[in-house]
């Protein structure tokens, strides 16, 4: 299901994630949007996230670098982090570019 829905005129937030993929529920309270993984669960659940322009429903969505998360108000943008090598660990979905 498409949602147009913005974060209106909030900045979009980087989130820097040396372990990718992440699970879109640990993501919301990594970054204090919610105040417990439960609340996190429920609030995916409810159809309260938007990733990537769409309502996203599935808890533990696996999140990887280039998505975009709107809840709350607050828009987030995922960016790897550097792995153990000291290079930039980067696993992204199929078609999603870094144009």
């Amino acid at each position: 299901m498409k949602n147009d829905s913005s974060a209106g005129s909030a900045p979009i937030r980087t989130v820097t994630v040396e372990n990718l993929p992440i699970e879109l529920c640990k993501i919301l309270k990594m970054e204090g949007l919610v105040r417990s993984g439960g609340e996190a669960k429920h609030v995916i659940a409810d159809g309260r996230v938007i990733l990537n322009g769409e309502v996203e429903t599935r808890k533990r969505r696996q999140i990887v670098a280039g998505d975009r998360i709107i809840f709350a108000g607050v828009s987030l943008l995922v960016a790897p982090g550097a792995d153990r090598t000291g290079e930039a660990a980067h696993p992204q979905r199929r078609g999603v570019s870094d144009a």
